[in-house]
């Protein structure tokens, strides 16, 4: 309670603390301006520029300082645009006013890299960053002094100590060959961390990313033409000053934007109101994220799913970043998407407050999916069971039952044949053959019915082609296949025409059938088709939806039309996979 009321307290002081920063900034501002005004030395163009950076690297810190209070960028600019006031009283006509200015004149372009190198956090991230930033603190701190007190500012200086100008002057070269290579130096790390990072997730971003390399190019560039002179610095200095601007107005226009999109979450709740099928458009739109991806959390199976209910894990890509959604404590979903959209925090709790009901509708959904996914799955593996039992019976009744069946008729024909005298032992005998040759096609038919041998060994055209021979009426078959297909495929294929087939025969009164069986388009059609009496029962017969249940347990579908004197048409999609 005390560590909450402590931070009212803070927040509470805050806005006197930037306001009283912000009147400073309008102070310093005026008095740059009043002492580069003052001096002779300093064109009207080269003041404006001076006294600009320092004021928009001053106002982006504030700006940055009051909506994110937590993160150091803010205050880091704001140091770099006083450091810059700080500088420009170098000009000033008092010996003390200037000397201050002299040893704070390389103070604003180290600062300026330290920015570019601690964004977005404020804190420079690895040791070659420390090493650059460190180095060139060293040099326009450190050595700074050193170079005055060795005379290289004039022999009037008041901090001259030794009369050694000549070195003096080489120092100071020095920082200024120092300062350039570290600020070179950062355009190669600010690259590198580019290409790790992938593109921006904004284009304001990349705008500014883009801004801060240029930036300390033109500052190498300005130090380098500083060291070795020329008729041309003076236009080196107003261009690389330019330049150097454009990284705070770069950033306010991060915010705008960033402010703009959150004041567009009102349109995403309009638009999911309308319960889209898709919740991910419109949350990535508002995001401004496309590679946004939405997981949903299902406490039944205790897994994170996608929209579709297919199982997925949380990423562990320190690229990608994971937004929880709760309600009540508990977790609804999981926004998945760039780790660049953590610095804007205000707007992922706007998309994710607006979006928190109409994520749970989709959960549900999702929740629903996983459940037809599971029962789809359950389904097919009930049928794939009983198909392999089918088969197991048909083996077992093929090499079991059959053969001794079989072995029996051959031992009574062989007693048949030894019996020359006795007649009547003959007569029985025979008759006894014949009743074990119809059981054995009696038989044949139920294993036929268990599972079509014919259909394993060689495909389903010919077992087709069985089938129609078996018919108890003319059918008509055509078979357009590219190949064999899968034994699931072919076995249910199969058992549409067999069951459509024997339909026919006991209850539709036709006189020919058609059956059609062709792939197009990775899919297996099959039609059957009769010149029947029709009316066929699609709903309350078990035969046709045990056909819809193994078409559909694939993945396909099972359509029937049928009228009263019209005869009747069974159709089967199936993928062919």
């Amino acid at each position: 309670m005390q560590a909450f009321a402590a931070r009212r307290a803070v927040r509470a002081r805050r806005p006197v603390l930037l306001g009283s920063l912000a009147g400073l900034v309008l102070a310093a501002a005026a008095g740059g301006c009043l002492t580069l005004a003052a001096s002779s030395g300093v064109s009207a163009v080269h003041a404006v520029l001076l006294v600009w950076i320092s004021v928009s690297y001053s106002a982006a810190g504030l700006v940055a300082w009051w909506h994110r209070p937590d993160n150091r960028f803010g205050p880091l600019m704001l140091l770099a645009g006083a450091a810059g006031f700080a500088s420009a009283l170098s000009w000033s006509g008092t010996a003390a006013v200037r000397t201050v200015g002299q040893l704070a004149d390389l103070l604003p372009l180290v600062l300026i890299l330290h920015v570019f190198l601690a964004f977005p956090t404020g804190r420079l991230t690895g040791r070659p960053a420390r090493l650059l930033v460190g180095v060139g603190y060293v040099a326009a701190v450190g050595a700074q002094p050193v170079a005055m007190m060795l005379g290289g500012f004039g022999p009037d200086h008041p901090l001259r100590l030794v009369d050694a100008p000549d070195v003096g002057r080489a120092l100071f070269h020095g920082e200024l060959l120092a300062i350039s290579a570290v600020s070179l130096a950062g355009v190669a790390l600010i690259a590198a961390r580019r290409r790790a990072g992938g593109r921006p997730l904004r284009r304001s971003l990349g705008l500014l990313i883009d801004s801060f390399g240029l930036g300390l190019v033109m500052i190498a560039v300005l130090l380098v033409v500083g060291v070795f002179g020329g008729p041309s610095f003076p236009v080196v200095q107003r261009v690389s000053l330019a330049v150097i601007s454009l990284a705070p107005v770069a950033f306010l226009a991060g915010l705008l934007g960033a402010r703009l999109a959150r004041t567009a979450v009102g349109d995403l709740v309009v638009e999911l109101r309308a319960e889209p099928d898709d919740l991910r458009a419109p949350l990535a739109r508002a995001l401004g994220d496309p590679s946004l991806a939405v997981l949903y959390w299902l406490p039944q199976f205790a897994s994170w799913t996608d929209q579709d209910g297919k199982p997925l894990e949380l990423p562990a890509d320190p690229a990608r970043a994971t937004t929880l959604i709760e309600r009540d404590g508990a977790p609804v979903a999981a926004l998945i998407h760039d780790a660049a959209l953590n610095d804007e925090r205000e707007l992922l709790d706007a998309v994710s407050a607006a979006a928190a009901i109409a994520l749970e509708t989709g959960r549900l959904q999702a929740e629903l999916r996983a459940h037809v996914e599971e029962l789809r799955g359950s389904r097919a593996r009930v049928i794939a069971a009983g198909q392999q039992e089918r088969q197991r019976l048909e083996r077992n009744l093929h090499d079991g039952a059959q053969q001794r069946l079989i072995a029996l008729s051959l031992d009574l024909a062989m007693l048949e044949a030894s019996l020359d005298g006795d007649q009547a032992a003959r007569t029985r005998l025979s008759q006894a053959r014949g009743e074990i040759a119809t059981s054995l096609a009696e038989l044949r038919d139920v294993a036929r019915g268990l599972h079509p041998a014919v259909l394993s060994a060689h495909g389903l055209a010919v077992a087709l082609e069985s089938l129609a021979a078996r018919a108890p009426l003319p059918v008509r078959l055509t078979v357009r296949l590219d190949g064999r297909l899968a034994e699931a495929v072919e076995v249910a294929a199969y058992y549409v025409v067999c069951e459509s087939l024997a339909n026919i025969g006991k209850h539709a009164r036709a006189n020919a059938a058609t059956v059609s069986v062709a792939q197009a388009d990775g899919r297996l059609v099959v039609e059957v088709l009769d010149d029947g009496r029709g009316g066929a029962d699609t709903e309350g017969g078990s035969g046709l939806r045990g056909l819809a249940d193994r078409v559909e347990a694939l993945d396909g579908r099972l359509r029937v039309w049928t009228s009263s004197g019209n005869g009747t048409r069974v159709q089967a999609e199936l993928p062919c996979k």
